[in-house]
């Protein structure tokens, strides 16, 4: 069959896409994405409090079960606290602190990353008490019946719990890794709150393993599909590299459950456990090498080019991995790959895909076309993050940033609320800087409108893991 050459609206095209967004500002983008995160805050704001719409809320949080819960992160465009995406969010911010600290700090934002893992921290120990933690404020049922600013909201502040009775392994474990990885961050400067971490996260991964169980009480918003044994995997390995003791390498070597996966998310973190500890079997630690081939098969799994690839990408090359904050993958896939690229050049490894090698300079080129496809770059030629490039979205499915600030939407019930701020199919007059919002569909297909949450809701742990990646790319030159 003749195959002649590509038509001149094609070649056109394809220049236009390819040189589009040649010179992205990964600087602003790295800034930005830090202010979004402090627009999830909930509890009395600091007096140095970026985004200037948002004000002091939820005061009141664990009042219900006489404890103190304020504070911590609202996970997305809703009002609820929920502690396994916040206690992700928080173990992927320290991760770009730890892995990026020089990086970070070249581009003037190490210390609000800093801030950012202090306020969800902060949080942690209040709501981790003797055998008891606190892993859930608000009624998500409710909340999701009401569009309100979370500064007016009168819907019930629920307090969930697990404890020795109510086993909840994958919070547990996921708030341990938190405190662990958060405790190497501050350690350097404030060695007696990185010690209060450290022995949270120790009786925390106790907990967690000790009384064994998956905890459903934040279904069907936040069920682990995974089960508990990542978490414990993830908990261990963060318990390890914060204090070197044997008693973590060998959960890790003689009880740890793995497993081969392809994705890297809130609910999985297998990959991410396999490429710590990936690092220490390149340092000489040879028993370790099951870890670096599942590792590797991440990899392979990935990359378009490999014989192995099995995650799809959309038309520009996104990938895809299901409907809905599906950005939180892409970010998720360019943290791992830049981190493990940095592991490899440090130790002059590939990873192995059958018959195909891919060097440290591949894989991050993969992390940086994720990133760039995010900012921009991409046959769209959008932005999905608020306020940054071109023709960035405006109507994030947000209940703070769609409602004009002094509005008192606390007397407006929750049908009319939807009227007023839900269905209107105008800008949000709050900006929410910085924000990556769910992307697009398999197709590239993007619908920029605020009751299609599926394309507009961004959530925490999609920037979180984008920060680190994004500090590397504004301080290095990358082709």
């Amino acid at each position: 069959m003749y195959v002649g050459k590509p038509s001149a609206i094609v070649v056109v095209w394809l220049a236009l896409f390819q040189g589009l967004h040649a010179n992205l500002d990964y600087k602003d983008a790295l800034t930005k994405s830090i202010i979004f995160l402090e627009a999830q805050r909930s509890g009395k704001l600091p007096p140095n409090h970026r985004p200037k719409w948002r004000g002091d809320s939820a005061l009141d949080d664990g009042k219900l079960a006489n404890v103190d819960l304020s504070g911590g992160y609202y996970d997305a465009g809703d009002n609820v606290k929920y502690g396994l995406p916040m206690a992700f969010t928080v173990t992927t911010l320290a991760w770009a602190a730890i892995q990026y600290q020089s990086e970070l700090k070249a581009t003037g934002e190490l210390q609000n990353v800093i801030d950012g893992i202090k306020w969800g921290t902060d949080y942690f120990l209040k709501a981790s008490r003797k055998k008891t933690l606190y892993v859930q404020v608000g009624d998500p049922n409710a909340d999701h019946q009401c569009w309100v600013r979370p500064e007016d909201m009168k819907t019930p502040r629920t307090v969930l719990k697990i404890d020795e009775n109510t086993p909840g392994s994958e919070i547990a474990g996921e708030t341990s890794a938190a405190m662990a990885a958060a405790s190497i961050v501050f350690r350097p400067f404030d060695r007696a709150y990185a010690r209060r971490l450290l022995n949270k996260a120790k009786l925390l991964f106790q907990m967690a393993k000790l009384h064994k169980g998956t905890y459903d009480g934040e279904c069907p918003f936040y069920c682990s599909f995974s089960g508990y044994n990542d978490e414990l995997f993830w908990a261990a390995t963060w318990l390890y590299k914060a204090t070197k003791r044997p008693e973590y390498l060998t959960y890790i070597h003689e009880e740890a459950i793995t497993a081969t996966v392809a994705e890297f998310s809130w609910d999985l973190k297998y990959a991410g456990a396999q490429i710590l500890v990936s690092k220490m079997f390149f340092e000489g630690d040879k028993t370790l090498e099951n870890f670096k081939n599942q590792a590797d098969s991440f990899i392979c799994s990935n990359i378009p080019e490999s014989p192995y690839a099995q995650v799809k990408t959309t038309p520009g090359g996104m990938i895809h991995l299901r409907d809905g904050a599906n950005t939180q993958y892409v970010t998720g896939a360019a943290l791992l790959f830049s981190v493990y690229s940095d592991f490899l050049a440090e130790h002059n490894q590939k990873v192995e895909c059958s018959n195909k090698q891919f060097d440290s300079t591949h894989l991050m080129a993969f992390a940086k076309k994720q990133i760039d496809l995010l900012l921009g770059d991409n046959p769209n030629g959008r932005s999905y993050m608020v306020g940054f490039g071109q023709n960035a979205p405006t109507q994030a499915h947000h209940r703070g940033a769609s409602i004009p600030v002094g509005t008192d939407s606390s007397n407006v019930n929750c049908p009319m609320s939807f009227v007023y701020w839900y269905n209107k199919d105008v800008p949000n007059p709050n900006e929410l800087t910085g924000a990556i919002l769910g992307g697009p569909d398999i197709n590239d297909q993007f619908h920029d409108k605020r009751w299609e949450s599926v394309f507009t809701e961004p959530c925490t742990y999609v920037n979180s893991q984008a920060v680190g990646v994004l500090a590397k790319l504004a301080t290095k030159s990358i082709a």
